[in-house]
């Protein structure tokens, strides 16, 4: 391996921060296509991770629940030893390729860099690595060398459960992962745009799992029609890795007209038929007025779906007041701040509503400036649905929220014209169905699956990783839980009940805050 002490140089003073390349709106969203433009990357990653200082304490390690190599990573790259720095990358973290495209960096919050200058761009640099391992075919299937003779059973095949799956075949365990979609991949299959992430790279390792011995069971809707109990008696251990998929809900008058989607369901069909199972979606924003309800990245990714699909009008409604561009008081370095963010999405919704392509629905309220600028609008509480005589919703009556409370405040009530509405208001825990009383779990008071310092939850054997026990997350923690449930599960397996799969993360470890 190349020598990866740092650079002995100062380019943090002398190199600015140079994001990655996007490319032009009119262009990505005139296609389902990966919104970056991944070949301008190459040309700017060396120097960029030359800014990295190797820091004495990189407080980017605890800002990211795998505990990434970053400054060995980043001064591997600046020399350009892109193999080696691929070796460190994968050597905690599965599949860096799905943080690269898909994380919001928590570290680049926790970079030294980033307390009087814009941090180290860390999230295109892994990407970039880890693209750059499988162009190189670095990056092979590892098959264990020999096998343990135990079976692991694990339920969901979203990012904690590949992490887990993977961890325990090349330990040496025959795992089995049961999917009740047609396709594996969880969220990361019919959840995410095809925009944010190309699901080539998902089929990719999916396929390195499979090489490896890794088997998958789509189509097992475990608990459901496939029962759950004989799971305990096939199996040696169950891992339940179903995530947080039940929505949460938005009771208000109205909610049950025609035109009001769950965001999920709206999205799964615009993967769909990216996957090519119809020639146009059941729910479609093409011509109409869209009403996105939640400031988050579902909200987002709806908003980019909506767009590519050819809304006539879009807004997105945050109850939250908008954050501003610097970090709060009562959110210092190196918190992972709410600042105020410009997703490449709502990059495109500013685009098109100043090119007149799209309008950007009712903006009462504000500056005309700050209309052109965002389609966003934030302090927004719905307060209800009008819709007409077949039942169909045709208006969004909102008021201004309340700071603190969230309550409408009265006299503030004005309506938008809406005939799609796609509700983004996150998830409350794993959905309620058959897995509670097979595998006696409980659940906490936010509705995750309760589990003990090992991850284990209701009966011997049965262990909960990722969303499913945390709650709704990112896909950081949920790779770097399943990576730690494998940990658990192993020492479980094994007579001496050791193990030497890496523990990044205990169940009760939260991001950092004050």
């Amino acid at each position: 391996m190349a020598d990866n002490r740092a650079l002995d140089n100062w380019d943090f003073l002398r190199t600015p921060r140079q994001d990655w390349p996007l490319r032009p709106v009119a262009e990505r969203v005139g296609d389902w296509g990966e919104v970056h433009a991944t070949r301008r990357l190459l040309p700017i990653v060396a120097d960029q991770a030359s800014r990295c200082m190797d820091c004495g304490i990189p407080f980017c390690h605890s800002a990211c629940p795998l505990g990434n190599l970053i400054p060995e990573w980043n001064a591997l790259v600046a020399r350009d030893d892109w193999r080696d720095a691929a070796e460190r990358l994968h050597a905690t973290n599965n599949f860096p390729e799905f943080t690269g495209f898909l994380c919001p960096a928590p570290c680049e919050s926790g970079c030294v860099l980033g307390i009087d200058d814009a941090p180290v761009t860390i999230k295109a640099i892994e990407a970039a690595v880890a693209v750059r391992a499988w162009e190189e075919a670095w990056e092979c299937p590892r098959p264990p060398e020999r096998h343990s003779g135990r079976s692991v059973a694990v339920v969901g095949s979203g990012p904690a459960g590949l992490a887990c799956a993977q961890q325990l075949t090349r330990a040496g365990h025959t795992v089995v992962v049961y999917e009740r979609d047609d396709r594996p991949g969880g969220l990361l299959r019919y959840g995410i745009p095809a925009f944010k992430m190309d699901k080539a790279l998902l089929d990719r390792r999916l396929a390195q799992l499979v090489a490896e011995g890794t088997r998958f069971r789509t189509g097992a809707d475990i608990g459901g029609a496939a029962g759950a109990g004989a799971l305990l008696t096939r199996h040696d251990a169950v891992v339940i890795a179903v995530g947080a998929t039940a929505a949460r809900e938005l009771p208000v008058t109205g909610r049950e007209l025609a035109g009001v989607h769950q965001a999920m369901t709206y999205l799964t069909q615009a993967n769909r038929v990216q996957e090519g199972d119809y020639a146009h979606p059941p729910i479609s924003a093409a011509g109409r007025h869209v009403v996105i309800i939640g400031g988050g990245d579902t909200g987002a990714d709806c908003l980019g779906t909506a767009l590519r699909q050819g809304a006539a009008s879009v807004v997105q409604l945050d109850i939250k007041p908008q954050p501003g561009v610097e970090r709060a008081a009562n959110e210092p370095w190196p918190v992972h701040a709410r600042v105020h963010r410009v997703s490449p999405a709502h990059q495109e919704g500013g685009q098109l509503v100043r090119d007149g392509a799209v309008q950007a629905g009712d903006r009462t309220g504000l500056p005309g400036e700050d209309a052109l600028r965002d389609v966003r609008v934030y302090s927004a509480a719905t307060v209800s649905f009008d819709g007409d005589a077949q039942g169909r919703v045709t208006a969004l009556r909102l008021a201004d929220a309340e700071a603190g409370t969230r309550r409408a405040l009265p006299g503030t009530e004005r309506v938008i014209p809406v005939d799609l509405v796609l509700l983004a208001l996150g998830f409350t825990g794993p959905e309620p169905g058959g897995l509670t009383a097979p595998f006696a779990l409980r659940t906490t008071p936010t509705g995750a699956f309760a589990r003990d310092a090992h991850y284990a939850g209701g009966r011997p054997g049965v262990f909960v990783a990722g969303d499913a026990g945390r709650g709704q997350s990112l896909v950081v923690w949920a790779i770097a839980e399943g990576r730690a449930a494998a940990a658990c599960v192993d020492a479980y397996l094994n007579p001496d009940g050791t193990t030497t799969l890496p523990l990044p993360v205990a169940p009760t470890d939260r991001p950092m805050a004050l």
